[in-house]
C-alpha cells in the first residue's frame, strides 16, 4: 500500500489486533521446517499460495499490523510510515519472483493476493492465475466490457469510483473505475469465486506474510482442509488459523521461500522492468518555414504522468545553429521553427527518476519534413522479450526499442520501450536483494450474501480473474 492508499481509506475504529510481537524460529528449527515445506510443495498436485502484506515488506512497503505497520502506528497516533521510494517504483521481492519460478515449473497453480501493490502482476505472474481480492492500485476496469488497464502510475481514487479515463475498446468508451476496495465495498464476485474454487481444489494452501485476521478471505485457505488438503503458514506473528495448519513457520518469508527454492533446485528469475513513452512530432508549413512541436507523453494518455522520468535533454549534435534545451516539467513539450528543406538529427536523453536501475537512456531521431517515414507495428510481446533477454544477458539496464510508428502527412507518433530496472535474487546464499520501495497488507469482510471488503475476526476476502483482457 502507498501513503495515498492509507490516507484514502475511510476511517475504521476496529481494525483487529495490531502491533503483535514477532516470533523467530531458531536457526535449526527454521531449517528443518523449510525442508519439510519443500517436501510438501514438491509432493503437492495442486498448490495454491495465499499472500498478504508480509511478502512486500522487503520491497520497502510497510505492512499493516507489524510493529511498524500502518495501523499499528496510526493507533499509536504516529500517522503512517514513511516510504523510502515512490509506490510506483517498488520492485517485486524475492518471494514474488520465486512464485513466478514455481508457476513456470508447473508446481504452483494459483495465487490469491490480499495486496493492492500490483507486485504480483509486475513480477510477470500470469493474470489468469491470480485473484486480487482487494483490487490493484495501478489497475482500472471498464464496467461495460470488463477490459482491465494496468497503469505505471497509481490510480487517483479508491472505492470503485469513476476515474479520469475512458475505455479505448472500439464501440465501448465506458468510463473506467478504480479497482481498490474501501472498507464497506462489496468484494468482486469473480475474484472471490475463483479464489474459493482454487482453495477447494488445493491439496496445499501456502499462506505467506498474512495475519489472517480479515474475513472472509482468511477462511478461504481452510476450504482445502475440508477436502483433505493441508494449510501451511509462514508469518512472523501468530495467526488465528495456526492451530488448523499442518505447518507453521515463524521466519522471514523471503528466507523461507529462498530455502525452499534452493532445496527444490529451482531458479528464481530476475525482475526486469520495462517502462514506455510516446513521441509525437507535429508540424505546420508556413511559407518556406516549418513550425514543429515535439511532445513526450505516456502511452496511457497525454495527461497521464511519466513518473519514471525526471527530465529530458533535447540536443542537435550536427546542427550548431540549433540550441539544445532541457525539458524539466511535464507535459514535456518543445516548439521550434526551421526551414522547410532543413533535415536534422535530434537526440533525446531521458533522465530517469529515483528507483530506476540506471540514470538515463536516449533516443535518436532523424527529422525530414519533406519525406514521410514508413508506419509499422511490431509484435509487442516479442520486442519486450528481446529487451528482457538482452538486459539479463548483459547484466545491465537502459536498453530501448521502438514498438510502433504511425506517420501522417503532418504528424508522426511512435511508442518506445526502455528497460529501467534489473534485480537479481540469490536463493542459494539466501542473500535477499532488497530493492528500495514503498509499502502494504489487506483484508476483506463478509456479509452473508455479498461480503464487504474487511471485517475483523482474524481474516480477508476477494475477486478473481478469468483470463481477462488486460491492457498495458
Amino acid at each position: 500500500m502507498s501513503l495515498g492508499y492509507a490516507e484514502k481509506l475511510s476511517y475504521r475504529e476496529d481494525v483487529g489486533s495490531v502491533g503483535m510481537p514477532e516470533m523467530f524460529d531458531s536457526p535449526n528449527l527454521l531449517q528443518g521446517k523449510i525442508e519439510e515445506l519443500a517436501i510438501m510443495v514438491q509432493k503437492s498436485k495442486h498448490l495454491v499460495v495465499f499472500t498478504g502484506a508480509g511478502i512486500s515488506t522487503s520491497s520497502g512497503i510497510p505492512d499493516f499490523r507489524g510493529p511498524k505497520g500502518v495501523w499499528t502506528l496510526q493507533r499509536a497516533g504516529k500517522g503512517v510510515p514513511d516510504a523510502s521510494l515512490p509506490f510506483h517504483r517498488a520492485a517485486p521481492t524475492l518471494t514474488h519472483m520465486a512464485l513466478v519460478g514455481l508457476e513456470r515449473a508447473g508446481l504452483l497453480k494459483f495465487v490469491i493476493s490480499q495486496n493492492v501493490d500490483s507486485l504480483h502482476l509486475r513480477s510477470g505472474f500470469p493474470r489468469e492465475k491470480l485473484a486480487e481480492l482487494h483490487g490493484n492500485s495501478f489497475k482500472e476496469i471498464c464496467p461495460c466490457c470488463k477490459t482491465e488497464y494496468l497503469r505505471d502510475f497509481e490510480i487517483e481514487t479508491i472505492g470503485l469510483k469513476d476515474t479520469l479515463r475512458r475505455c479505448t475498446v472500439k464501440k465501448c468508451g465506458g468510463r473506467l473505475k478504480d479497482t481498490v476496495l474501501d472498507w464497506e465495498d462489496a468484494l468482486p464476485p469473480e475474484e472471490m469465486n475463483s479464489a474459493e474454487e482454487q482453495c477447494r481444489a488445493a491439496d496445499l494452501v501456502l499462506c505467506l506474510g498474512t495475519s489472517l485476521q480479515i474475513t472472509p478471505a482468511c477462511n478461504m485457505p481452510l476450504m482445502s482442509i475440508k477436502n483433505g488438503g493441508k494449510v501451511a503458514i509462514v508469518n512472523l506473528q501468530a495467526t488465528p488459523k495456526d492451530k488448523k495448519a499442518s505447518l507453521v513457520i515463524h521466519g522471514l518469508v523471503d528466507k523461507v521461500i529462498a530455502g525452499v527454492m534452493c532445496i527444490l533446485n529451482l531458479r528464481i528469475p530476475p525482475y526486469i522492468r520495462i517502462d514506455f513513452i510516446q513521441l509525437l512530432l507535429r508540424h505546420t508549413v508556413k511559407k518556406k518555414c516549418v513550425r514543429w512541436t515535439l511532445r513526450v507523453t505516456s502511452i496511457h494518455g497525454v495527461r497521464a504522468p511519466l513518473s519514471f522520468l525526471r527530465s529530458i535533454e533535447v540536443s542537435f549534435p550536427e546542427r550548431s545553429d540549433m540550441k539544445p534545451v532541457v525539458l524539466m516539467e511535464q507535459p514535456f513539450s518543445l516548439q521550434r521553427e526551421t526551414s522547410m528543406s532543413s533535415t536534422f538529427f535530434m537526440l533525446l536523453t531521458l533522465n530517469f527518476s529515483d528507483g530506476c536501475g540506471c540514470s538515463r537512456s536516449s533516443i535518436e531521431c532523424h527529422v525530414n519534413f519533406q519525406r514521410q517515414k514508413e508506419s509499422f507495428v511490431r509484435e509487442r510481446s516479442l520486442v519486450l522479450q528481446e529487451l528482457k533477454c538482452s538486459a539479463e544477458r548483459q547484466h545491465r539496464v537502459g536498453q530501448q526499442a521502438i514498438l510502433e510508428r504511425q506517420s501522417l502527412p503532418r504528424a508522426e507518433t511512435s511508442a518506445h520501450a526502455f528497460v529501467t530496472n534489473l534485480v537479481r535474487y540469490d536463493a542459494e546464499d539466501l542473500r535477499v536483494a532488497e530493492p528500495k520501495g514503498t509499502w502494504m497488507d489487506s483484508g476483506s469482510g463478509s456479509n452473508n450474501n455479498r461480503p464487504t471488503k474487511r471485517q475483523v475476526e482474524g481474516p480477508s476476502g476477494g475477486y478473481p480473474a478469468s483470463p481477462k483482457k488486460l491492457k498495458w
